[in-house]
């Protein structure tokens, strides 16, 4: 299976002086790697995770860890429906930034399910096609 993981569990994983293995998020991070499913960034997410990094060895490290994990290709038709995303969910009372309607389009477009801990995309998905994983977390 491929899916796109979130800023919200890459940071549990990779950014954390300690690991919480008993997190849920994580054990389905693990597992997902495990089974060799196909792992998905997308360019916000790869900046998010490596904004705020403040020492070049530490930034080089995680951008050596992400770099096994692909970029998924966003279209200009992505943008639009990351728009028409937003718009549908505000009408429905849903708010999120854009970014996350971007992810979410992403997700959408390519078919792949959203492992994340943000809340904002199960409110999301309650709006749209979006899948995220695991289910029993919202």
């Amino acid at each position: 299976m491929n899916l796109v993981v979130d800023t919200s569990v890459w940071s549990l994983v990779l950014r954390r002086s300690q690991v919480e293995e008993n997190n849920p998020l994580v054990q389905a991070f693990r597992s997902h790697i495990e089974q060799g499913d196909g792992m998905f960034l997308i360019g916000n997410i790869l900046q998010e995770l490596l904004d705020g990094i403040r020492l070049p060895r530490d930034f080089q490290r995680l951008l050596t860890l992400l770099e096994p994990f692909p970029l998924l290709e966003l279209t200009r038709e992505t943008y639009v429906a990351a728009s028409q995303l937003r718009n549908i969910c505000r009408a429905k009372g849903v708010n999120a930034g854009p970014i996350d309607f971007l992810i979410a389009a992403a997700c959408m477009d390519h078919g792949f399910p959203l492992l994340t801990a943000d809340r904002d995309f199960f409110h999301i998905a309650n709006c749209s096609d979006l899948v995220v994983i695991p289910p029993s977390m919202n």
